[in-house]
Protein backbone atom coordinates (compact mmCIF):
# COMPACT_ATOMS: atom_id res chain seq x y z
CA UNK A 1 0.00 0.00 0.00
CA UNK A 2 1.21 3.28 -1.06
CA UNK A 3 1.13 5.63 2.18
CA UNK A 4 1.87 9.01 0.42
CA UNK A 5 -1.55 8.12 -1.42
CA UNK A 6 -3.49 10.98 0.37
CA UNK A 7 -5.88 14.13 0.25
CA UNK A 8 -7.76 13.44 -3.14
CA UNK A 9 -6.81 10.26 -3.77
CA UNK A 10 -3.87 11.79 -5.61
CA UNK A 11 -0.41 10.57 -5.24
CA UNK A 12 2.39 12.33 -3.32
CA UNK A 13 6.00 12.69 -2.97
CA UNK A 14 5.70 13.33 1.18
CA UNK A 15 3.10 12.28 3.24
CA UNK A 16 0.87 15.74 4.08
CA UNK A 17 -1.71 15.30 6.87
CA UNK A 18 -4.43 16.72 7.69
CA UNK A 19 -2.29 17.05 11.28
CA UNK A 20 0.43 18.48 9.43
CA UNK A 21 -1.44 21.22 7.78
CA UNK A 22 -3.56 22.28 10.92
CA UNK A 23 0.11 22.29 11.67
CA UNK A 24 1.22 24.67 8.84
CA UNK A 25 -2.10 27.00 9.77
CA UNK A 26 -1.47 27.37 13.50
CA UNK A 27 2.35 28.43 12.62
CA UNK A 28 1.99 30.67 9.76
CA UNK A 29 -1.29 32.82 11.84
CA UNK A 30 1.38 32.94 15.01
CA UNK A 31 4.13 34.67 12.85
CA UNK A 32 2.55 35.92 10.14
CA UNK A 33 -1.22 36.96 11.15
CA UNK A 34 -2.85 35.07 8.22
CA UNK A 35 -5.51 33.28 8.39
CA UNK A 36 -5.11 30.08 5.93
CA UNK A 37 -8.71 28.75 4.58
CA UNK A 38 -9.24 24.89 5.35
CA UNK A 39 -9.44 24.72 1.58
CA UNK A 40 -5.81 25.69 1.06
CA UNK A 41 -4.46 22.29 1.89
CA UNK A 42 -3.32 21.29 -1.61
CA UNK A 43 -1.80 24.46 -2.55
CA UNK A 44 0.21 24.45 1.19
CA UNK A 45 1.19 21.34 0.34
CA UNK A 46 2.83 22.30 -3.25
CA UNK A 47 4.57 25.51 -1.83
CA UNK A 48 6.12 23.75 1.26
CA UNK A 49 7.01 19.87 -0.74
CA UNK A 50 9.72 22.86 -2.68
CA UNK A 51 11.14 23.59 0.97
CA UNK A 52 11.52 19.87 2.09
CA UNK A 53 13.45 19.17 -1.23
CA UNK A 54 15.60 22.33 -0.51
CA UNK A 55 16.60 21.23 2.86
CA UNK A 56 16.58 17.72 2.00
CA UNK A 57 14.00 16.40 4.52
CA UNK A 58 12.13 14.50 3.11
CA UNK A 59 9.27 14.58 5.93
CA UNK A 60 6.41 17.33 7.50
CA UNK A 61 6.95 16.09 10.56
CA UNK A 62 10.32 16.59 10.54
CA UNK A 63 10.23 20.14 8.31
CA UNK A 64 7.97 21.67 11.05
CA UNK A 65 10.29 20.87 14.05
CA UNK A 66 13.06 22.52 12.21
CA UNK A 67 10.66 25.72 12.14
CA UNK A 68 9.81 25.42 15.83
CA UNK A 69 13.41 25.06 16.48
CA UNK A 70 13.56 28.94 15.44
CA UNK A 71 15.45 28.34 12.52
CA UNK A 72 15.47 31.97 11.21
CA UNK A 73 16.32 31.69 7.26
CA UNK A 74 13.76 28.79 7.31
CA UNK A 75 10.86 30.52 9.00
CA UNK A 76 12.01 33.53 5.95
CA UNK A 77 11.43 30.87 3.37
CA UNK A 78 8.32 29.21 5.02
CA UNK A 79 6.91 32.84 4.72
CA UNK A 80 7.73 33.33 2.02
CA UNK A 81 6.39 30.37 0.39
CA UNK A 82 2.86 31.15 1.44
CA UNK A 83 2.41 34.37 0.66
CA UNK A 84 0.66 35.61 -2.17
CA UNK A 85 1.58 38.15 -3.83
CA UNK A 86 -0.64 39.50 -6.95
CA UNK A 87 -0.52 42.83 -8.00
CA UNK A 88 0.00 45.23 -11.13
CA UNK A 89 0.81 48.43 -11.63
CA UNK A 90 -2.44 50.86 -11.31
CA UNK A 91 -4.22 48.18 -9.98
CA UNK A 92 -7.84 49.77 -8.32
CA UNK A 93 -7.13 53.07 -10.34
CA UNK A 94 -9.82 54.91 -8.72
CA UNK A 95 -7.47 55.34 -5.63
CA UNK A 96 -4.76 57.27 -7.79
CA UNK A 97 -6.26 60.49 -8.99
CA UNK A 98 -7.50 61.37 -5.12
CA UNK A 99 -3.59 60.50 -3.98
CA UNK A 100 -2.45 63.07 -6.49
CA UNK A 101 -4.99 65.60 -4.73
CA UNK A 102 -4.41 64.72 -1.71
CA UNK A 103 -0.71 64.98 -1.81
CA UNK A 104 -1.00 68.54 -3.66
CA UNK A 105 -2.87 69.77 -0.84
CA UNK A 106 0.18 69.51 1.72
CA UNK A 107 2.32 71.58 -0.94
CA UNK A 108 3.88 74.02 0.74
CA UNK A 109 2.76 72.53 4.05
CA UNK A 110 5.18 69.62 4.78
CA UNK A 111 6.95 67.18 2.85
CA UNK A 112 4.50 64.45 1.84
CA UNK A 113 5.09 60.85 3.00
CA UNK A 114 3.27 57.84 2.09
CA UNK A 115 3.53 54.30 3.36
CA UNK A 116 2.96 51.27 0.97
CA UNK A 117 2.79 48.60 4.05
CA UNK A 118 2.35 45.57 1.29
CA UNK A 119 4.62 46.69 -1.62
CA UNK A 120 4.67 43.12 -3.05
CA UNK A 121 7.02 42.98 -6.58
CA UNK A 122 7.01 46.79 -6.69
CA UNK A 123 4.25 47.40 -8.69
CA UNK A 124 2.15 49.38 -6.32
CA UNK A 125 4.62 52.02 -4.86
CA UNK A 126 5.96 52.87 -8.56
CA UNK A 127 2.42 53.59 -9.12
CA UNK A 128 2.54 55.83 -6.69
CA UNK A 129 5.57 57.18 -7.09
CA UNK A 130 4.39 58.24 -11.08
CA UNK A 131 1.01 59.56 -9.83
CA UNK A 132 3.20 62.23 -7.34
CA UNK A 133 5.52 63.00 -10.47
CA UNK A 134 2.80 63.58 -12.59
CA UNK A 135 1.05 65.68 -9.87
CA UNK A 136 3.99 67.68 -8.86
CA UNK A 137 5.12 68.26 -12.66
CA UNK A 138 8.63 67.38 -11.29
CA UNK A 139 10.91 64.05 -11.19
CA UNK A 140 11.68 64.94 -7.87
CA UNK A 141 8.65 65.74 -5.68
CA UNK A 142 8.84 66.70 -1.98
CA UNK A 143 7.61 63.18 -1.53
CA UNK A 144 9.05 59.99 0.22
CA UNK A 145 7.85 57.16 0.35
CA UNK A 146 8.24 53.67 2.31
CA UNK A 147 7.50 50.88 0.68
CA UNK A 148 7.61 47.05 3.18
CA UNK A 149 6.35 43.61 2.61
CA UNK A 150 6.54 40.34 4.42
CA UNK A 151 8.71 38.60 1.92
CA UNK A 152 11.88 39.08 0.83
CA UNK A 153 12.00 37.14 -2.22
CA UNK A 154 9.38 40.66 -3.77
CA UNK A 155 11.14 42.70 -1.92
CA UNK A 156 14.62 41.99 -4.10
CA UNK A 157 12.48 42.26 -6.67
CA UNK A 158 11.18 45.58 -5.98
CA UNK A 159 14.06 47.33 -5.22
CA UNK A 160 15.86 45.85 -8.09
CA UNK A 161 12.64 48.00 -10.57
CA UNK A 162 13.19 45.81 -13.66
CA UNK A 163 10.00 43.59 -14.94
CA UNK A 164 9.17 41.88 -17.85
CA UNK A 165 7.74 44.64 -20.79
CA UNK A 166 4.32 42.09 -20.11
CA UNK A 167 3.88 43.61 -17.06
CA UNK A 168 3.44 47.25 -18.89
CA UNK A 169 1.90 46.68 -22.34
CA UNK A 170 -2.03 47.01 -20.62
CA UNK A 171 -0.44 51.08 -19.69
CA UNK A 172 -0.75 54.36 -21.93
CA UNK A 173 2.10 54.18 -24.27
CA UNK A 174 3.04 57.65 -23.52
CA UNK A 175 3.57 56.82 -19.49
CA UNK A 176 6.11 53.91 -20.55
CA UNK A 177 7.95 56.75 -22.24
CA UNK A 178 8.20 58.74 -19.54
CA UNK A 179 8.68 56.29 -16.53
CA UNK A 180 10.42 52.97 -18.15
CA UNK A 181 13.51 51.91 -19.73
CA UNK A 182 13.14 49.73 -22.13
CA UNK A 183 16.10 46.91 -21.94
CA UNK A 184 18.71 45.87 -24.79
CA UNK A 185 20.77 42.92 -25.56
CA UNK A 186 20.75 40.84 -22.92
CA UNK A 187 17.77 42.40 -21.26
CA UNK A 188 15.60 42.91 -24.27
CA UNK A 189 11.86 42.29 -23.39
CA UNK A 190 12.20 43.54 -20.05
CA UNK A 191 11.96 47.68 -18.73
CA UNK A 192 13.49 49.05 -15.89
CA UNK A 193 11.99 51.91 -13.90
CA UNK A 194 13.42 55.21 -14.01
CA UNK A 195 16.25 56.11 -11.39
CA UNK A 196 14.47 59.11 -10.22
CA UNK A 197 11.07 57.24 -9.36
CA UNK A 198 13.75 54.74 -7.36
CA UNK A 199 15.16 57.21 -5.73
CA UNK A 200 12.26 58.31 -4.35
CA UNK A 201 11.46 54.84 -2.38
CA UNK A 202 13.04 53.56 0.62
CA UNK A 203 12.48 49.01 1.01
CA UNK A 204 12.61 47.35 3.95
CA UNK A 205 10.84 44.46 5.12
CA UNK A 206 8.31 44.70 7.73
CA UNK A 207 5.87 42.54 9.00
CA UNK A 208 2.87 43.63 9.98
CA UNK A 209 2.08 41.19 12.92
CA UNK A 210 5.74 42.15 14.58
CA UNK A 211 5.89 44.70 17.80
CA UNK A 212 7.93 47.19 15.78
CA UNK A 213 7.43 48.10 12.51
CA UNK A 214 10.17 50.76 12.60
CA UNK A 215 8.16 53.64 10.57
CA UNK A 216 7.86 57.03 11.70
CA UNK A 217 5.08 59.14 11.38
CA UNK A 218 3.36 61.47 10.59
CA UNK A 219 1.99 60.02 7.70
CA UNK A 220 0.37 61.27 4.71
CA UNK A 221 -1.18 58.24 3.37
CA UNK A 222 -1.02 54.47 3.81
CA UNK A 223 -1.50 52.13 1.01
CA UNK A 224 -2.59 48.78 2.52
CA UNK A 225 -4.14 46.90 -0.37
CA UNK A 226 -5.84 43.41 -0.55
CA UNK A 227 -3.82 42.61 2.70
CA UNK A 228 -6.26 42.70 5.58
CA UNK A 229 -8.64 39.64 3.73
CA UNK A 230 -5.61 37.37 4.94
CA UNK A 231 -6.20 38.34 8.35
CA UNK A 232 -9.09 37.90 10.89
CA UNK A 233 -10.86 40.39 12.53
CA UNK A 234 -9.26 40.96 15.59
CA UNK A 235 -5.94 41.21 14.06
CA UNK A 236 -7.88 43.70 11.48
CA UNK A 237 -8.32 45.60 14.36
CA UNK A 238 -5.35 45.90 16.14
CA UNK A 239 -3.17 46.64 13.00
CA UNK A 240 -6.13 49.51 12.21
CA UNK A 241 -5.26 50.63 16.00
CA UNK A 242 -1.63 50.56 15.03
CA UNK A 243 -2.25 52.51 11.87
CA UNK A 244 -3.95 55.15 13.34
CA UNK A 245 -1.20 57.30 15.55
CA UNK A 246 1.35 57.25 12.44
CA UNK A 247 -1.47 59.25 10.29
CA UNK A 248 -1.51 63.21 10.22
CA UNK A 249 -5.09 64.15 10.87
CA UNK A 250 -5.96 64.47 7.48
CA UNK A 251 -4.44 61.08 6.46
CA UNK A 252 -5.71 58.39 4.33
CA UNK A 253 -5.73 54.76 4.45
CA UNK A 254 -6.37 53.17 1.21
CA UNK A 255 -8.02 49.48 1.21
CA UNK A 256 -8.50 46.70 -1.56
CA UNK A 257 -11.56 46.34 -3.11
CA UNK A 258 -13.24 42.97 -1.19
CA UNK A 259 -11.94 44.93 2.32
CA UNK A 260 -14.03 47.16 4.71
CA UNK A 261 -13.74 47.92 8.03
CA UNK A 262 -16.91 48.52 9.53
CA UNK A 263 -15.62 46.85 12.69
CA UNK A 264 -13.36 49.89 13.58
CA UNK A 265 -15.59 52.46 13.16
CA UNK A 266 -14.12 54.35 16.09
CA UNK A 267 -10.92 54.24 14.28
CA UNK A 268 -11.50 55.18 10.57
CA UNK A 269 -14.23 56.11 8.73
CA UNK A 270 -15.31 55.77 5.16
CA UNK A 271 -14.50 58.70 3.18
CA UNK A 272 -14.88 57.46 -0.60
CA UNK A 273 -14.86 53.66 -2.54
CA UNK A 274 -12.32 51.95 -0.02
CA UNK A 275 -10.79 55.10 1.22
CA UNK A 276 -10.82 55.76 4.78
CA UNK A 277 -9.67 58.99 7.05
CA UNK A 278 -9.19 59.07 10.64
CA UNK A 279 -12.52 58.90 12.64
CA UNK A 280 -13.93 61.91 14.01
CA UNK A 281 -14.06 61.80 18.03
CA UNK A 282 -17.84 61.74 19.17
CA UNK A 283 -18.94 64.90 20.92
CA UNK A 284 -20.28 64.12 24.52
CA UNK A 285 -23.93 66.05 24.96
CA UNK A 286 -24.67 66.55 28.31
CA UNK A 287 -28.13 64.68 29.31
CA UNK A 288 -30.77 67.69 29.94
CA UNK A 289 -33.65 66.71 32.59
CA UNK A 290 -36.69 68.41 31.19
CA UNK A 291 -37.61 71.28 32.11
Amino acid sequence: MNTNLQHGGRDREFVFTGKDFERVRQLIYEHAGISLNPSKQDMVYSRLARRLRATGINNFKDYLALLESNDEVEWQAFVNALTTNLTSFFREPHHFPLLAEHALKQKGKHPVLLWCSASSTGEEPYSMAMTVVDAFGSFTPPVTIVATDLDTNVLAKAEAGVYPIERVEKLPDDLVKRFFLRGAGAQAGFVRVRPELRAMITFRQVNLLSDEWHIRGPLDAIFCRNVMIYFDKATQLKILERFAPLLQPDGLLFAGHSESFHNAGHVFSLRGKTVYELAKPKLHVPHRAPI
